[in-house]
């Protein structure tokens, strides 16, 4: 097998897991790409020993499997990077929660042997695709857990006109909007009161960030629908956030959401469930009394 390992270049002391991820897979001869700004990270600056390995930058690679190292925005970047080619992802956690990076760096030899031993499984994940009259928007069009429109600045509200399969749903006067995918549903969506949804539910949700009416709630469509979104501000600019990736745009930008055809394959192992992911990660519902 041949694996892409991209990594987080600003854990220095978390480098030695890839160290020993690239041993693991060497005592199995698989071939082994790595991203080259990760090699130069962990070559130049943590003065690792790895050599024959092949480098590669951008979509300039091929591989049966794509190994995210570092913490769930890795997991974002490389996933971003490895469903246009339809390649299955796997995370390995050297962050802090690590919801979508969930294999720790204790478990890599199982993983390792597990994926040898065709002991796993692989989830697909629906990612959103956003259609807008702004070019710079289209270059990296698709989220794994969300798009969100957000205020520009740090004073005044947004309203965003949101409509639904062309009728209008509600205007929402408000500090922005996020237009989530279930993946993402335990993401920023969940830090602003959204709601908990599993991942395969074939929905998404529409959460307001900060809302000036307490009567303006999340709420979950179905995911073949359409949103589309307008936006006014005092400053006449707000910001679009792709999976973190932040752009500024202006009132004349118009917004279309919706399913998008790719869909992102998530290695995971055939003992994990959403539930105890769930429980162990947000320690949802421990009662701590």
């Amino acid at each position: 097998m041949k694996f892409a390992i991209i990594g987080n270049n600003y854990q220095p002391k978390k480098s030695a897991a890839a160290e020993k991820l690239v041993h693991l897979l060497r005592q199995h001869e698989a071939q082994i790409c790595m991203d080259a700004d990760f090699y130069h990270f962990l070559t130049q600056e943590q003065h690792l020993k790895l050599s024959g390995l092949e480098l590669f930058s951008g979509q300039d690679f091929t591989a049966d499997m794509v190994i995210s190292m570092g913490g769930d925005g890795t997991f974002l970047k490389a996933a971003s990077r490895a469903v246009k080619k339809n390649i299955p992802i796997l995370g390995i956690n050297t962050g802090r929660l690590g919801f979508l990076a969930d294999v720790s760096a204790d478990e890599m030899e199982d993983m390792v042997s597990e994926i040898y031993t065709n002991h796993y499984k692989i989830e697909e994940r629906v990612m959103l695709q956003l259609q807008s009259n702004d070019k710079r928007l289209m270059h990296e069009p698709y989220a794994l857990n969300e798009i969100a429109l957000l205020k520009h600045d740090s004073s005044s509200m947004i309203s965003i006109r949101a409509s639904v399969n062309g009728q209008h749903l509600n205007t929402y006067q408000a500090d922005g909007l996020i237009v989530a995918t279930p993946t993402g549903s335990t993401a920023y969506s969940l830090s602003v009161g959204g709601p908990i949804i599993v991942p395969h539910s074939q929905t998404m949700t529409l959460t307001p960030v900060a809302p000036h009416s307490l009567t303006c709630r999340p709420i979950v469509i179905c995911d073949e629908w359409e949103v589309s979104l307008e936006v006014e501000s005092r400053s006449h600019s707000f910001l679009v956030s792709i999976d973190g990736r932040s752009f500024s745009c202006d009132e004349s930008t118009r917004l279309r959401i919706s399913k998008a055809d790719l869909k992102l394959k998530m290695v995971k192992r055939f003992d994990h469930h959403f539930f105890d992911t769930l429980r162990g990660k947000m320690m949802w519902g421990v009662d701590s009394r």
